[in-house]
């Protein structure tokens, strides 16, 4: 099917910084050209300070929608007119849609993570998590992970300025669903051993270890067991440091590419109402 630009093509985009790595244009640029659809996808290099004038320009070029990365994920917050339920609890979002000029702020990376852990074949539901970060994702994760019926979550951060933020979110979630949330200083490395060794799979949701610093990994190898599925939603590079000691001691691992890939088919859906043919994504460029 013929794909081009044209006087009335709706743009969405991808707002962090860094992005040049990022493979969303590719992904929803072949989806839109699939479905016949008049829309574009584009990536833009947004430092913290240009974040406010970005958002004001979209908005006056009536984008359909972007996405967030880092570090946007909860900056965006004060620019929403309105914040769906799980975007509102995670206090985080990575889609934005503009509806009859207000802009709704929605959180598509849990559904991709969780989603993503499935597709890899391991049932985390009624079992426990050890979760790395409290970031934008990390606490889109905590929160599907939390709805979706994860029984506890030990969360683990740097005790910094942002401590109280991190155990308002771990509280609310707690009291909002029926998973418990616990916060720990990631320094604590007795804490974080027998948060390991009470879990079913670890999930790094930090930078440590992404390009291209590829030489960290955030989570000490002697502390990894073989049962334990050990997840990292880096995706560059596709093999992370913390998954190669895992595989070498045979942990089941599963990368960030496939949570890309769901979160992004949940924000296609929320800009054009289509289903991304996610299947033939998957497979010119995911499977390689």
């Amino acid at each position: 099917m013929r794909y081009a630009i044209t006087g009335t093509t709706r743009l969405t985009c991808l707002l962090g910084s860094p992005v040049a790595h990022s493979i969303s244009p590719q992904m929803h640029n072949e989806a839109f050209r699939l479905l016949g659809l008049d829309y574009v996808y584009t990536a833009f290099d947004i430092s913290p300070q240009n974040l406010p004038d970005a958002v004001h320009a979209l908005k006056l070029l009536n984008v359909r929608g972007y996405n967030l990365t880092m570090p946007h994920k909860t900056a965006i917050l004060p620019f929403m007119d309105e914040l769906t339920p799980a975007a509102k609890l995670a206090q985080a979002v990575n889609t934005v849609t503009y509806e009859s000029g207000r802009l709704i702020g929605h959180t598509t990376d849990g559904i991709g993570y969780m989603h993503s852990v499935k597709d890899a074949g391991y049932d985390i539901l009624g079992k426990n998590m050890t979760l790395l970060g409290a970031g934008g994702a990390a606490t889109a994760i905590c929160t599907q992970a939390a709805l979706d019926g994860v029984k506890n979550i030990y969360m683990f951060k740097r005790k910094n300025a942002s401590w109280k933020t991190a155990q308002d979110f771990a509280d609310k979630v707690t009291r909002t669903t029926d998973c418990q949330v616990f916060l720990y200083d990631i320094a604590d490395t007795y804490q974080l051993k027998q948060a390991l060794s009470d879990s079913a799979i670890l999930t790094n949701a930090t930078n440590v270890g992404m390009a291209p610093d590829i030489s960290n990994s955030p989570v000490d190898r002697s502390l990894l067991y073989p049962e334990l599925v050990v997840s990292d939603i880096i995706y560059n590079p596709r093999k992370t440091k913390l998954l190669q000691e895992a595989e070498s001691i045979g942990c089941p691992t599963c990368n960030g590419l496939y949570m890309l890939l769901y979160q992004g088919a949940a924000s296609f859906h929320c800009w054009t109402g289509a289903d991304m043919p996610v299947e033939i994504i998957k497979k010119k460029y995911f499977n390689s």
